[in-house]
This record gives C-alpha cells, structure tokens and sequence, in this order.
C-alpha cells in the first residue's frame, strides 16, 4: 500500500490533496482504511471523466446538435414475416452454447421482489425459469442431447446489494440453474465531486462514491470477479466459455426474454455488432428516450432533447417518426465488447446534481444540504451506441415484452399491479393463441417452464378454462378446466 507521502504527492499532483486533511487526526485503522481506497482510486482518470462531462455537456447546451429519426433499413419489426428464420438462427447459437445473458444493476435487489403473482416467484426466479426452459426448447429443435445446451447467467450487482443478491440465489438453490453457470460482479463506483470538480469526503476518513452509472456494466466486464484471481473477469470467462453473442437487459421488466433467440438470431443475421430492441412510444409526449440518429451516429436521444413538433412528426403510414422507444436491452458480440476499452475515453460521462452529504473541511462536520450542491457521474449503457459500426433496431410488442418495476404499489403505472396485470394478461393470450378459451375473470400464471414465449401448448388446444390457478407443468392445466 503507498505510504502517505507517496499518496500526497500523487494527490497534490491532481489537485486533490484535501483528501488527505484530516490524516493526522485519523486512528492507524482509519488511516489504513483511507490509505487503501485512496491507494486503489485512479484519480487522474477521475479528473479526466470530470472535464469530459462538463465539456460535453456545456456542448449539448449549444443546441447544435442535428437529430434525425432512424433510416428504415436500420430497424426491422419481430413481427416481419423472417420471424421464425431469426428464432431459428437464434436457438442454433444458443444451441452451440455460443449466447450468454447478463442483467444489469440497480441500487436494489429488484430481482427478488414479489410482484404479487399467485406463485409469489420473484423477478429473479421468472428470468432462471425462462433461461432454463430456453435452453430445453434449444435442445429439442436442435436435435442436441438433454443436458448439453447452457446459457450463462452473468448477475451484476451494486456492491451494496452484492451480499444480499448471492444468499437470495443460494436460499432458492439457484432457481434450479448450475451454480457454475450463475456469475455474480459488481458494478464500479465513482467518487462524487463538488460543482468545481472537488472529491467529496463522507467521513474523515472515506471519500463519498456512487455507482457510475448502467454504463457501468462495460468496465465492470474488465474488473476481477474475486480478489483471489485478478485475472479472471466476466471477459476472460466469456472467452473460455467461447460465448459469441450477449444479451444484457434491465432486471425490473417482468416480460424480458432472456437471451431471446428471435433478438439474438436477427442481430447475428445482421451482422450486428451491437443491437437494440425498442418499443413505439405510447404517445407523441411519452417521457422515453428514443434510438435515433445525433450528427450522424446512432444514439438515445432524451424527449427532452427533441422538440414538439419532431415528436409529433408521422411517417406515410401514420406512424411516429421518433418512436423508437428505447428499453436497456441489448446485443452484443463478445469481439465489441473487448473493443470498448479502446474508445471508452472518449465516451462522455453524465452528470447528474445532486444533494451529497459530506465533510465540511474547515470543521469536519458532516453536512446534509438542502438543495443540490454537488455531482455524481455517470454512463449509460447505451453511450456505445455512436462508436458501433454494425449498428441493429428490431422494434418489438410492448404488450409482449415490456413492464417496467418503477414505481411503488398503487402507483398505477409501472408498479408491481401493472407487472402483474401484464403478466397474466400474456399468459392468458398465450392460451388463446394455443386454441383455448380462458373464461372472464379466471387468472392462470403458467411457469416459464411451462412455455418461454408460448410454445408448447398443443396440448390446450379446444379445452376452456374456467378455474384460476398456477401451472408448472402443463398436466398442471386439466385441473384448471
């Protein structure tokens, strides 16, 4: 660890040596424990990110930015008639055991919320039960054995919720998953600043951080998954796995389809190097960022950033010409993913004010302000977007597959009533399109072990269904009749 001469020479060097301050009034152990986040903090590459994101920002302020909607060869819809050519494509490389998913972070364990569904399977749960009944569906139309096919489960944490997250899997024995195939990292964090760029100390003896961002999850791939091996990161296991093709989606939607093999099969027919899947926007005023073209690079443009009349703006056929609705889910070859170190310095961080508890350095104490007197910084996962070359759109249902967990209870949108209110309604659909009848007002939650996204049920075909109930199997359904 370097001593504290070698830190404030380092410090001072970066304009920061007031981190140091309080040292001599600090125990050995607080000294130590400064010593070695200090020691481990790469300060030059912080000052860096700072002036980065307030030149890009004050940029943005210009307004000189051009904005256009996407071309229409650069999007395609799930419902086009090359449907099942995409999905077949897409089970063959799951079937090649070439597909890995991973789920991004959030300050919360939303994974292990109960969203009130008859079964009371947490979002965490639904997700294992849909990658595992993925990889059985691969096996069956791709002729391989029982067993063979498996899809890696990357799980990135916050570092505050890592603990919790783990025993969560290990208490439900992993959804039924292999250990082996579920790998837990964690998001990074970054200090906080005051407006000049000043890190902020939270104690004496700690300087304050933040997660930096869903953006996070491209150096969090770089970062060791254990201290014990420093050279074993979710790359390098990537690597030795021999996955190609990554799905990453957010945690909080209900009707994620992990790994989906229709996404994954359309972007590799693409030779995409990255993908989006994106919903049409509600509304001309619906508060969602949408994929569109920024000075010429692919990009997520805020429906701050675009005026009335382009988000009220319609194609011939009626439909929005910004409507790409953007929801953090994405395709990536694991070959971009290894290549994004290379230009991430030029990504531009956001900022984002905030009101940050801290250490006031003339009295050392702690201050809570009451209006926002500092920044953290982040990256959203979308900020590679402008640097892809191989870029892909494919709009889906958001019936189908998007409800977000935002809000809390009774909030009325975006909250555990509508996950599962649209949950259930999908799963009614899913009966109906199979050839049943599903009485009014009767709720029937299938597993996704019962069906990933509706096939399977052959066997419902002319019956009618007028009991409400859970089924983790279909011989489950007859008792429900």
């Amino acid at each position: 660890m370097a001593s504290y001469d070698a830190l404030l020479k380092r410090y001072r060097a970066a304009g920061q040596e007031h981190l140091l301050k309080f040292w001599a009034e600090l125990s050995t152990d607080d000294q130590a424990t400064l010593a070695a986040q200090l020691d481990a903090l790469d300060i030059e590459r912080v000052n860096r990110i700072y002036r980065k994101a307030v030149a890009s920002e004050a940029e943005g302020a210009s307004g000189e930015d051009t904005i256009e909607p996407l071309p229409q060869d650069a999007s395609d819809s799930a419902s086009s008639e090359k449907h099942d050519d995409w999905r077949r494509a897409g089970l063959e490389a799951i079937a090649r055991n070439s597909v890995g998913g991973t789920r991004l972070g959030s300050s919360s364990p939303k994974g292990c919320y109960d969203i009130g569904l008859p079964s009371h399977k947490s979002l965490f749960q639904y997700q294992a039960e849909r990658i595992g009944r993925l990889q059985t569906v691969a096996e069956e139309e791709c002729g391989k054995p029982k067993g063979s096919v498996v899809l890696p489960w990357y799980v990135m944490t916050s570092g505050p919720t890592r603990v919790e997250t783990e025993q969560f899997f290990k208490s439900h024995e992993y959804f039924g998953l292999d250990p082996k195939n579920v790998i837990f990292f964690e998001q990074g964090t970054l200090p906080c600043l005051t407006m000049e760029g000043k890190v902020l100390l939270d104690s004496p003896s700690h300087v304050a951080v933040a997660p930096d961002g869903n953006g996070g999850l491209y150096a969090a791939t770089r970062a060791p998954l254990s201290s014990e091996n420093k050279s074993h990161t979710v790359l390098s296991d990537l690597a030795a796995r021999k996955i190609s093709y990554v799905h990453a989606y957010c945690v909080d939607n209900c009707l994620v389809r992990v790994a989906d093999p229709v996404f994954i099969g359309y972007s590799i027919l693409k030779q995409a190097a990255c993908a989006a899947k994106v919903v049409p926007k509600a509304s001309p005023t619906e508060s969602v960022g949408v994929v569109a073209i920024r000075d010429s690079k692919y990009s997520v443009v805020e429906y701050s950033e675009i005026s009335k009349e382009q988000a009220e703006r319609r194609d011939a056929s009626g439909a929005l010409v910004f409507r790409a609705g953007n929801i953090a889910n994405h395709f990536y070859t694991t070959d971009f993913l290894n290549q994004i170190e290379k230009f991430e310095h030029d990504m531009a961080f956001h900022i984002a004010r905030k009101k940050i508890a801290h250490i006031d350095l003339a009295s050392g104490s702690l201050v809570n302000p009451t209006k926002p007197n500092g920044m953290k910084l982040e990256m959203f996962v979308f900020d590679v977007f402008p640097f892809t070359k191989n870029f892909a759109v494919l709009e889906v249902a958001r019936q189908e597959e998007f409800s977000p967990l935002k809000n809390a209870p009774g909030t009325g949108a975006d909250d555990p009533d509508t996950s599962r209110r649209d949950l259930l309604a999908q799963h009614k659909r899913f009966l109906e399109k199979a050839g049943a009848s599903v009485q009014a007002g009767v709720e029937i939650e299938l597993s996704p072990l019962v069906s990933y996204a509706g096939e399977g049920l052959k066997a419902v075909k002319g019956k009618t269904f007028t009991r409400s109930g859970i089924a983790e199997a279909v011989e489950e359904l007859d008792a429900l009749m």
